[in-house]
């Protein structure tokens, strides 16, 4: 039962909790009818004005874990959803006179703006709202920061623009300029921002007789307790009914020794290349910068390889990637022509450990696996940088040209700015690593528990992980023969 001290994530797990149930149970029917006030009994507010809002937000809860948009109830084409009940309508408008206002001669903020939108009335100056264009000018010329700027949370968090205000005074999200990054769920304090959910096409899986095996993102160490290594999760899917489980630091092994060979050839014929491996940061370039796309990598993603290599071992085999990405919904099983290049479908963290939480299955501490399935190096991947350092590794392994000069972006915003050099041909590094969220795969919007609360056990457990060589990891792989190197009508 929910309580006015319950945060947005903890809403959030126990509607996804009771839907797993309900799915698992084959119970679903009547879940968006009776589960609002299983969870919100009585007649008195927990954590919005009135009951019956909250019971509004849980079910537009419910239809995102269905994949279904709360706006039109129609399947969900965006990963990322606007939850329309919990939009609490915050200002439109962005900058705003307060009463620290001198109405002072000078009369700054009306000179910087050059749109007529500042006025003096009997008190203070005045921004008339028609008339602003939110250039900033005012706000940066008041000597007084009489003028503060309050831009949505989320629209401040979007690094590319894709929020808008409608005209109910609800926000939208552009779907061709989105790239399901995940910012804006992260920063909203209404938690009116979500992701869709494809958790019950996956319970739907392990129900039936087909051999389902989940693809847990390195970023996964250290992400569910201290004790809790990578053979803990692979117990835990188990019982949760998969077949088995595939630690995705070997697919980044195969891109490292991959992307090594590519970045050579690149540095030798003087083209500046970008990494694939982030799904949000090959959005950005794909929509925004559309003429740089033929700089991005054509080795496929960590995600993609892994499965690649599962499929191989066993073509019957369906792939659920389990990690802290939102982006990775919208990559995975993208081309239907081309069956078998990726994985079929994506958990995030949250949604495992409520499936787990659904079965009754508790992750025990577990000693770490006397034969890791990737590298060290496969293993840094989650981290802002560790890509660099993987391709280095290879580079060096391979004989090649190691030296390479990297431009590592951590997060969205650095990432424009280093695409935007690149666009105008002053970019004076070789290669562009990725990263949309800061801190990287480890920070991700789908993670149980902020990167700073797990970051020194995460340390710990990776310093104890088997640091084999990258080559050595994919040698031994060698047999299965797969392309590291995406259909050119994959997106």
């Amino acid at each position: 039962m929910l309580h006015e001290n319950n945060t947005i994530e903890e809403v959030k797990n126990e509607v996804l909790y009771h839907v797993a149930k309900a799915a698992f149970e084959g119970n679903l029917d009547k879940i968006e009818a009776t589960l609002p006030y299983e969870i919100l009994p009585g007649n008195k507010p927990s954590f919005r004005c009135c009951v019956y809002k909250e019971r509004e937000v849980v079910r537009e809860r419910i239809m995102l874990a269905k994949n279904i948009n709360p706006s039109d109830g129609e399947p969900c084409r965006n990963t990322v959803q606007i939850i329309p009940a919990a939009c609490e309508n915050c200002p439109i408008t962005r900058f705003t006179v307060t009463d620290n206002c001198q109405k002072c001669m000078s009369k700054k903020c009306m000179q910087a703006c050059r749109f007529g939108a500042i006025s003096m009335t009997r008190e203070k100056a005045y921004i008339d709202p028609d008339k602003c264009k939110e250039c900033g000018q005012c706000y940066t010329a008041c000597p007084y920061n009489a003028i503060v700027d309050i831009m949505r949370p989320c629209r401040r968090a979007c690094p590319v623009d894709a929020i808008q205000a409608g005209e109910d005074g609800r926000v939208r999200i552009d779907d061709e300029k989105c790239i399901r990054c995940g910012s804006c769920i992260s920063k909203c304090p209404f938690g009116a921002i979500s992701d869709s959910s494809r958790m019950l096409e996956v319970i739907d899986y392990i129900k039936s007789d087909k051999p389902v095996y989940a693809l847990v993102a390195p970023a996964a160490e250290g992400q569910f307790g201290v004790d809790i290594t990578m053979e803990s999760i692979r117990n835990g899917a188990k019982k949760l009914g998969f077949k088995d489980m595939v630690d995705v630091a070997i697919g980044a092994d195969f891109v490292s020794d991959s992307e090594a060979k590519e970045w050579a050839d690149a540095y030798n014929e003087g083209k500046k290349m970008t990494t694939s491996c982030c799904p949000a940061f090959v959005h950005l370039i794909r929509r925004h910068f559309p003429e740089l796309v033929d700089h991005i990598s054509t080795t496929i993603s960590p995600m993609a390889a892994t499965a690649r290599l599962v499929k191989a071992m066993n073509p019957d085999a369906i792939c659920v990637f389990i990690g802290p990405c939102i982006a990775k919904k919208s990559e995975a099983g993208q081309d239907q022509n081309h069956p078998g290049e990726n994985a079929e479908l994506v958990l995030t963290f949250e949604e495992f450990q409520a499936m787990l939480h659904a079965k009754g299955v508790k992750l025990e501490p577990c000693a770490l696996e006397e034969e890791q399935h990737g590298s060290i190096h496969g293993k840094g991947f989650s981290n802002s940088g560790g890509v660099t350092k993987a391709v280095k590794h290879a580079l060096m392994e391979q004989g090649l040209n190691a030296s390479v000069n990297v431009r590592q972006c951590n997060g969205a915003a650095e990432c424009r700015k280093a695409l935007m050099l690149l666009k105008a041909g002053k970019l004076p590094e070789d290669f562009i690593e990725g990263m949309a969220c800061e801190g990287g795969c480890v920070a991700g919007p789908g993670s149980v528990q902020e990167e700073r609360a797990f970051k020194k056990e995460r340390e710990k457990q990776l310093q104890k992980a088997d640091d084999r060589l990258v080559t050595d990891t994919v040698s031994e792989y060698s047999e299965y023969s797969f392309s590291m190197h995406r259909s050119k009508k994959t997106e």
